[in-house]
């Protein structure tokens, strides 16, 4: 009987990251999405990144020192006032003996601590002792959130330097649903790696720049019941909005009528009509960035009846249309109150690239993201997304990923982009 060839040693194909050299000081807080952070700390390190891990009392009850330490490779911190910890590294080398601090999940607790200058835990302590760059991944209850405490503590860490990441929009552990969210660990492990590529560098933020974005669908009425309408959640365009918040921006939000909770931190303004949205947009003008993210509606009817039309036995009624404003192309021709970026969307369900850049060369825009809303892409009202970036010149596909991170990256390749341009000049309204 002929012998059974050996086995071959089974392969495991690690992940195609760009290797980043850099230490990152990760502080898990008391959360449910604490549960996320081993896997933050594989897709760290998958990315070449050494991690260490310092874990807050709270954030003991949801992992187990034992189990972040046996991810991490590392040591696991937890207690300020160890003799051992003291004389082998002290809270000071701790806090500085990285190249950034990552605090997932960041608590409302554990951000109101680092606003006021508290410094009763490990955590707390080290926040306050580091001279390094600070990004915070908030995980909280959605009205939390959005409390205005809350809401001041980021105004406030945001003026001190600290980068966002998220949070993101979904449902809640506690069966809510709304902004609040961690983002996703992979995401977060993105960004982060992206900032160290950059050297660590916080300058890109978009503090003193005004965004405006619009979202959702707009509603066009044929009488007072019925009206024209398309599938758009507006879940890309509020995401876009948070993330050039989280990114320091003064952000206006003109968004068509949606299922959604406003943006904490974000002036929002509701419309219904394309017309209405266009007002809108251009009271808020200047801007340096407009992000026209809506789906408006191509046409509306030329009269809509006053009162609901009735069926009768002549059978349906003629329905004349007449085209909406492009808003796009408006704001475009806007002159010296054109925005300094102007970046448009391109929903299209065949043949992408080649009709983005003729909608590009149409519109007079600078970018154009162009997304699949094929039934097969499953995009509308999906939180996650595939975009391409169009120019005149080239095109740059994105993976799909979030809505939300395809929205924190845009708002890096904005903030990039508009400090080349110059030093930003919040405009006076």
């Amino acid at each position: 009987m002929a012998k059974k060839p050996p086995r071959k040693a089974a392969r495991r194909i690690a992940p195609a990251y760009n290797s980043v050299q850099g230490r990152v000081l990760l502080v898990v807080t008391g959360g449910i999405a604490a549960y996320k952070t081993p896997e933050l700390v594989r897709r760290l390190k998958e990315r070449g990144l050494a991690v260490r891990c310092v874990l807050t009392r709270g954030g003991k009850e949801f992992v187990t020192p034992l189990a972040r330490g046996a991810v991490s490779g590392d040591k696991v911190y937890e207690d300020l006032f160890s003799l051992t910890d003291e004389h082998e590294m002290g809270h000071i080398r701790l806090a500085r003996e990285t190249d950034v601090v990552v605090i997932a999940p960041a608590s409302a607790d554990v951000l109101a601590k680092m606003a006021a200058g508290l410094c009763d835990s490990l955590a707390a302590t080290l926040l306050l002792a580091t001279d390094k760059p600070i990004m915070a991944a908030p995980a909280m209850n959605v009205r939390m959130w959005q409390h205005a405490a809350t809401q001041a503590n980021v105004e406030t860490l945001k003026k001190r330097g600290v980068t966002f990441i998220g949070p993101a929009e979904g449902d809640m552990a506690c069966g809510e649903w709304g902004p609040g969210r961690m983002t996703e660990p992979h995401d977060i492990a993105e960004a982060v790696a992206a900032f160290l590529k950059k050297g660590g560098a916080s300058s890109a933020t978009l503090t003193g720049r005004h965004a405006l974005v619009t979202s959702g669908p707009t509603w066009e009425a044929l009488d007072p019941v019925r009206f024209i309408a398309n599938r758009s959640s507006g879940k890309q365009g509020h995401a876009i909005a948070r993330a050039l918040a989280a990114a320091g921006a003064r952000v206006t939000l003109v968004t068509g009528p949606v299922a959604l909770p406003d943006p904490a931190g974000v002036q929002t303004i509701h419309v219904e009509s394309a017309r209405e949205m266009l007002k809108a947009c251009e009271r808020a003008l200047p801007a340096d960035v407009a992000v026209c993210a809506a789906a408006v509606a191509d046409w509306r009817a030329a009269s809509p009846a006053k009162t609901k039309i009735k069926k009768g036995p002549g059978g349906p009624p003629g329905l004349a249309l007449v085209e909406n404003p492009d808003i796009l192309k408006t704001l475009a021709r806007a002159g010296k109150r054109r925005p300094k970026l102007l970046i448009g969307f391109a929903a299209e369900t065949e043949d992408l690239i080649r009709k983005a850049r003729a909608k590009f060369l149409a519109k007079g825009c600078d970018w154009i993201l162009a997304n699949d809303v094929s039934k097969e892409a499953a995009v509308f009202g999906s939180d996650m997304n595939t975009v391409h970036l169009v120019t005149h010149d080239w095109a740059e596909s994105w993976p799909k990923t979030t809505k939300d991170a395809i929205a924190t990256r845009l708002a890096q390749r904005i903030a990039e982009t508009l400090l080349k341009k110059g030093q930003p000049k919040e405009t006076k309204r």
